[in-house]
């Protein structure tokens, strides 16, 4: 039975590319929001789902990892990393020297910062909702316009790529989470993502929690912060760890930190990318 897998979409973003990365051969389906794709893989209309996570230039996609904490039907089953190269493009003749507005992802436009600066100072930046999304706004622009989009895109909308590899960062890549209602079983070669929080400030809380994982000699390959939403300066805290959560240590680091905090959910273990 062939797979069914959501994606961040319109047909062409990064996205899609990574999600036939993943499963070259799945019935994929694209949803127009990262909560979208959550709601369809947690409600069982797909069996995973694809959404971006992190990129090396902008850090985290601060949406997926709120989908994660809030979702607790939601588990990380595998994880896509996909180099990322930026393409500009503009209706069949547009001059680049014309160009007035520059459409694209907010993450798009943020990688390819100090091009479009250079290149574009006067032209205004704005936001859709995928790069494939800006291409169609593009498009429809009342003045002459250009798109930051993938090379795929150019070809479903019959455009011109005026410029390549505009991001700022040759190394520009991108990790993308495979969505699931259930984790990964052990691979020898594993990741696990846990939240946690706290329900009173202390210090040394953090520190203490840190020292789960240092003290059994587990590498913290992420550490960061999310706003609780619930009040000012209250925060969920994401830790990546290297191992598998029904490996030993890194269980027994799980069950010793679930004293001290008030919320704990590990959000998934899963193999390694190595493609």
């Amino acid at each position: 039975m062939v797979k069914r897998i959501a994606f961040f979409g319109p047909v062409g973003t990064y996205t899609e590319e990574a999600a036939l990365l993943y499963e070259p051969a799945a019935d994929l389906q694209a949803f127009s929001t990262i909560a979208a794709v959550g709601a369809a893989v947690a409600s069982g209309l797909t069996e995973q789902g694809v959404v971006p996570i992190e990129n090396s230039l902008e850090g985290s996609v601060t949406y997926t990892l709120d989908l994660l904490i809030s979702q607790p039907d939601l588990s990380i089953f595998s994880e896509v990393v996909l180099p990322i190269e930026h393409f500009l493009m503009a209706k069949a003749g547009t001059r680049a020297p014309d160009v007035q507005v520059i459409y694209s992802h907010p993450q798009a436009l943020a990688q390819c910062r100090e091009f479009l600066e250079r290149c574009f100072p006067n032209a205004q930046q704005m936001a859709s909702l995928s790069t494939v999304a800006a291409v169609t706004d593009m498009k429809s622009s009342g003045v002459p316009a250009a798109a930051i989009a993938p090379r795929r895109a150019a070809q479903l909308h019959d455009v011109e790529i005026i410029g390549s590899g505009v991001q700022d960062m040759a190394n520009n890549v991108t990790r993308f989470a495979v969505l699931a209602r259930g984790d990964h079983p052990p691979t020898g070669n594993d990741k696990t993502s846990i939240c946690f929080s706290y329900e009173e400030d202390a210090p040394g809380l953090l520190y203490r929690a840190l020292g789960e994982f240092a003290t059994r000699s587990i590498n913290l390959v992420k550490v960061e912060s999310r706003p609780t939403k619930q009040s000012l300066g209250r925060y969920i805290f994401l830790i990546d760890c290297e191992g598998h959560r029904q490996d030993p240590l890194v269980r027994e680091a799980i069950e010793a930190l679930s004293s001290p905090v008030s919320t704990l959910r590990v959000l998934g273990s899963y193999p390694r990318w190595n493609g």
